[in-house]
């Protein structure tokens, strides 16, 4: 393997210092030619930092042209964050490389949009090439970030996952897919930097059981893209869609990830994850509160993780470290789960 040149960092401070500003410059000026014709989103995100799902989903009405696409929105984070940069670091390369302009597809401009946040080209190329269904063959795309959300966090390395949703036209058809993609970072002196991508694949629909058709029919249930995709390859195990159907009982939650697109290890660790074996799902907002926001009440995230240990988990992680369960150590909490309720399963 040819050894990849130094990652390009991006900023650690706020959206004022100059490289983060010239990042987010370049991914608007690549994703104009989107916007210009494609009407106003949908709907405004209600906090900074929240996409919510039918936004998300926004294609363009009957009276517009055939084959228009929704504006390209940039994500920002909300408050409550721990390491902002880090995940404006990875949103910004899936936004540059899943949007393009009439005419503007392929691995060289996937690179070029890519190089325009001042990542070195070669890197810039490998990123690219690693960005696999974030960059389907199409005339013109937009891709709109849900959420980012850690998939690891320690002191010199991150994981940031980001599912998204993306609208792609070829012609005058329009498509709506997206994916989750686990964006790998490094700290350097500068700041983050994005060393390598692992798009989500979920695997190809198959016959359900009654408990996913549930899941995929119940609006109180949330999935992006890349998770509603791992629930109809029949690979998420039934203790996970009834522990879903059974806190949809009671709240609204917003799917982060669920198979496709998390670390196959527990980050920084040779533990395997729950996740890709199809018994884990996190979720990043609760009612439509994001689980980050310091705004939340404490009181729902809490009493949205006793639920989830009552409905079967043997291991839930989030923002707080609760006492008591039923099993030893079945709460737990860390600088990763800062952001989402993580709910697992051991069968």
């Amino acid at each position: 393997m040819v050894p990849r040149p130094p990652p390009h960092a991006t900023a650690p401070a706020g959206l004022g210092r100059r490289s983060l500003l010239l990042g987010t410059a370049a991914w608007c000026a690549a994703a104009a030619g989107c916007a210009r014709q494609a009407r106003p989103s949908a709907a405004s995100p209600p906090a900074a930092g929240v996409r919510t799902p039918a936004a998300a989903r926004a294609t363009a009405s009957a009276s517009e042209p055939p084959g228009t696409l929704p504006a390209a929105v940039p994500w920002r984070p909300g408050p409550g964050e721990i390491e902002p940069a880090a995940k404006l670091a990875a949103v910004r390369l899936v936004e540059a490389l899943g949007t393009w302009p009439a005419g503007r597809g392929g691995p060289p401009e996937a690179a070029a949009r890519a190089a325009a946040l001042g990542i070195p080209a070669p890197l810039a190329a490998a990123l690219a090439a690693e960005a696999g269904p974030l960059t389907p063959a199409a005339d013109q795309a937009v891709v709109r970030v849900i959420y980012a959300q850690y998939g690891g966090l320690l002191a010199d390395t991150a994981s940031v996952l980001v599912p998204c949703a993306q609208s792609t036209r070829t012609g005058s058809a329009v498509r709506e897919g997206g994916t989750t993609v686990d964006v790998r970072l490094g700290r350097t002196s500068a700041g983050w930097a994005v060393t390598a991508l692992h798009p989500g694949r979920p695997g190809p629909a198959a016959p359900l059981g009654a408990s996913a058709r549930a899941v995929l029919a119940r609006p109180r249930i949330e999935l992006p893209p890349a998770s509603a995709a791992d629930v109809r390859s029949g690979a998420v195990h039934e203790s996970v869609l009834r522990a879903m159907l059974r806190l949809a009982d009671t709240y609204r939650m917003s799917v982060s990830v669920v198979r496709s697109g998390h670390p196959v290890n527990v980050f920084g660790t040779g533990r395997p994850s729950d996740h890709p074996a199809g018994r884990a799902f996190d979720v990043w907002a609760v009612d439509g509160r994001p689980v980050v926001d310091p705004a939340t009440p404490r009181s729902l995230v809490t009493a949205f993780m006793r639920a989830a240990a009552a409905a079967g988990s043997y291991n839930v992680g989030g923002p707080v470290r609760l006492s008591g369960g039923t099993r030893p150590n079945q709460f737990f909490s860390d600088a990763t789960h800062h952001d989402h309720v993580h709910i697992g399963f051991a069968t």
